[in-house]
Order: structure tokens, then C-alpha cells, then sequence
């Protein structure tokens, strides 16, 4: 049998995957083969690493058009299950922010507010098969003469619904502590005082752009698994920062890329589209997201066999320093460290707790795994690649 080349490219993987012969392995697995075996023997014999995230997304939605109604309306203001969605787009299209809370939510007028309803939630329950209230008013026109108008509606009488997230999948995030004498309530959750707990936001090795440290195989039109159905990249997420510190091993030591993504929300599961209710600091809605990464050579197998050991963050100050808008670095931990559930930080031990779920993303590349291995789910060549800052 003649050996496998150097490198591959994505359609030969794809003719592997139809002709049911690729290899498909999950980052986890991938950690112990390269391990085990070294990158350019893993580069040989692996075609493609799946990997998988599940936490809250903040920067997430969806489009919507709610059909037209008789008499016409041109919405001007718009709310669904009394949560307001932004109608400056056309007669009856909105966009349903995830953060948005419900009209007559408290928010931290009450301290810490509970934030039980926003559009995150109505998300998942249009996904769960449960009806919303979809009320609206508007300034009338000749050509649309109505003034409100209320009904209930369901996903699938819904003309369209895509969900389109501006910024997903963060590449690295901060370890965040609180240094203050006080309580505080972050998008991080719940931080104690002096640095009684530490919480950090990815799933390390299992995350897709840990595996793929500086976007060679993502950009416009990459196929991914998004909220258990297929989605896309649309490309770069709005806080996109590829030109950060970072390792010998490529991989960011700080918050850097992320992804813009989109999806057929009558296509998706409750299951891995999940409102959130943070503790003093808003709503928000728990995401999942799983990235094929082709090893097309050595070095994509390298990267692909990173390890939560050589995956470094910086601990980050919330309570006194974030605030300021001065999140220096006091430290660097790896992600074995922080998984084993306590960090070593100014001589004591704090523990720490995850916003991401390493259950679910595990499952969500096993999940992508399968389908490839099935031929359900072929790999897709960027039409435009991702920003990126020169390797070496």
C-alpha cells in the first residue's frame, strides 16, 4: 500500500468521506494520538479532528420575519413575549437580541437582578415547540395602513427564522478573580471576594479555535455543527483580535478570534440553543458550536493535538481592575490547571468553576464526528479565509 502524502487537501478528505474511508477522530482523541504517536504520523493517518463548545454566547440572535398581516403593518416597535426586538429593518423583519431582557424586568434596580426572561429564552422556546406573543405597534402608511397588531405564533409558522450570531466561539478568554473586598456579578458569574473563586470561559483542547490557533482552515462558507444543526461561518466575529501575545505553540495567551456565524434556527435543537439568566449581570444564551478541522499536514496535526496543558490564559482582576478598563495580566495558568478545579494563585489555592460545559462540548464533537463518518457531513473550502497575523 503506497503511503499517504505529506498533505492532503479538503476535497481529497471529502472523496474519504464519501467513499466512507476518513478518518475522523475528536480533539480529545487527537491530544492522545499525537501524543502517542507524533504530528507527521498523526498527519498520515488522521483526516479530520472535530471539535465542540457549549457556553454562554452573548453576542447572539436571530432574524425573523413574522409575515404580513391583513390589514398591512410596518412594525416600528416589536416585542416577543414581552422581550423588545429591533424592527428597524423592513415592514415585518426583526432582530431578536439574545441579552435583551423582558420589558418589565427589574434588572439591578433589585441588586443583583435575576434577569429570568430575555431573548435567549424566547429562543429556546421557540425552538422547544412553545408559542410566543408577538405583539407590535406602528405609525401607519398608505401602503400599511395598521397601527398594532398581536398574535401568537410558533417556529415553524414563523416565513423565516435564521439565527445570525455576531461573535461566537472566543478563542481563549480571560481567568477571572476578584481582588475586591466585596461580592461582584459578571458576565463571568459570580465572583467572591479575594480571590475566592476563579472562573474561566472555554473548553480548552476540545475548542475550535485552540485547534486551530490561526484560522488556515476557517472563513466564509465553513461548514459547522451550530446549535445541533449544520451552520456556517460567515467570518470574522466583531471582536476579532488575531494579533495578540501568544506561545511558541501558536495558541493566543489571551482573548483573541472569534467567529460570526449562522444557521436555520427551524433546523436546531433546544437542547444546544439554551436561554441564560446571569446573576446581576443580564440574560444571555448558552451556544453550541463544533468546527471540522481537515489535518491537511504536520502542522495541522500539531495544532490539532494541543493539549489543555499547553493551552496558557491570563488571570484578570474584575473587581477592581476590569472595571477600570485596565485588565492587566497578574499571572498565566494552563487549562489543566484550571479543569483540575484549583489554581495556585499568590501563594494560596482558589477554586475554580467553568462556564463552559466540557460534557456537552465532548458530546458536540463526538456528535460532528459521527455525521462525518457517516457521510453526512462533508468539509467546505473558505471562500474567503479569516483575519490572521503571520506564523513563526
Amino acid at each position: 500500500m503506497a503511503a499517504k502524502k505529506d498533505y492532503k487537501t479538503i476535497q481529497e478528505i471529502n472523496e474519504r468521506i464519501k467513499q466512507g474511508k476518513a478518518v475522523v477522530v475528536t480533539a480529545d482523541e487527537m491530544t492522545e494520538i499525537v501524543k502517542r504517536e507524533g504530528p507527521a504520523k498523526a498527519a498520515r493517518e488522521i483526516d479530520v479532528v472535530t471539535t465542540g463548545t457549549f457556553s454562554p454566547m452573548c453576542s447572539s440572535g436571530a432574524f425573523i420575519n413574522f409575515g404580513h398581516t391583513k390589514p398591512g403593518t410596518k412594525a416600528s416597535k416589536v416585542w416577543v413575549n414581552e422581550v423588545p426586538a429591533y424592527a428597524g429593518l423592513a415592514a415585518v423583519d426583526i432582530y431578536l437580541g439574545a441579552t435583551e431582557p423582558a420589558e418589565d424586568d427589574p434588572l439591578n434596580r433589585v441588586h443583583p437582578g435575576r434577569f429570568k426572561y430575555g431573548g435567549g429564552h424566547v429562543i429556546h422556546d421557540l425552538l422547544a415547540g412553545k408559542k410566543v406573543t408577538l405583539r407590535a405597534t406602528a405609525y401607519g402608511t398608505d401602503c400599511y395602513p395598521n397601527h398594532k397588531m398581536a398574535k401568537k405564533i410558533s417556529l415553524s409558522e414563523l416565513p423565516y427564522a435564521m439565527l445570525l450570531n455576531p461573535r461566537n466561539a472566543y478563542q481563549n478568554y480571560n481567568c477571572a478573580i476578584n481582588l475586591s473586598g466585596k461580592t461582584i456579578y459578571t458576565y463571568m458569574g459570580v465572583l467572591k471576594p479575594k480571590a475566592g473563586n476563579a472562573n474561566y470561559a472555554t473548553s480548552g483542547q476540545l475548542s475550535p479555535l485552540m485547534n486551530d490557533p490561526y484560522y488556515l482552515t476557517m472563513g466564509l462558507g465553513t461548514r459547522i455543527f451550530l446549535g445541533g444543526a449544520i451552520g456556517y461561518i460567515m467570518g470574522a466575529g466583531t471582536q476579532h483580535k488575531a494579533d495578540v501575545p501568544r506561545g511558541k505553540n501558536g495558541v493566543p495567551l489571551a482573548a483573541a478570534g472569534n467567529l460570526m456565524v449562522m444557521g436555520n434556527l427551524k433546523e436546531m435543537d433546544p437542547k444546544w440553543l439554551v436561554g441564560v439568566s446571569m446573576v446581576g449581570y443580564g440574560c444571555s444564551l448558552a451556544v453550541g458550536v463544533g468546527v471540522p478541522i481537515p489535518v491537511l499536514n504536520e502542522e495541522m496535526a500539531r495544532f490539532t493535538g494541543i493539549s489543555d496543558e499547553e493551552i496558557f490564559t491570563q488571570v484578570v482582576d474584575y473587581g477592581i481592575d476590569y472595571p477600570k478598563g485596565e485588565s492587566k495580566s497578574l499571572g498565566l495558568v494552563n487549562y489543566g490547571e484550571l479543569k483540575s478545579g484549583i489554581i495556585k494563585f499568590n501563594g494560596q489555592e482558589v477554586h475554580t468553576v467553568p462556564l463552559s460545559s466540557c460534557v456537552r462540548a465532548r458530546e458536540i464533537a463526538s456528535t460532528l464526528k459521527q455525521w462525518i463518518a457517516r457521510g453526512e457531513f462533508l468539509l467546505t473550502e473558505p471562500v474567503v479565509p479569516m483575519p490572521t497575523v503571520p506564523r513563526g
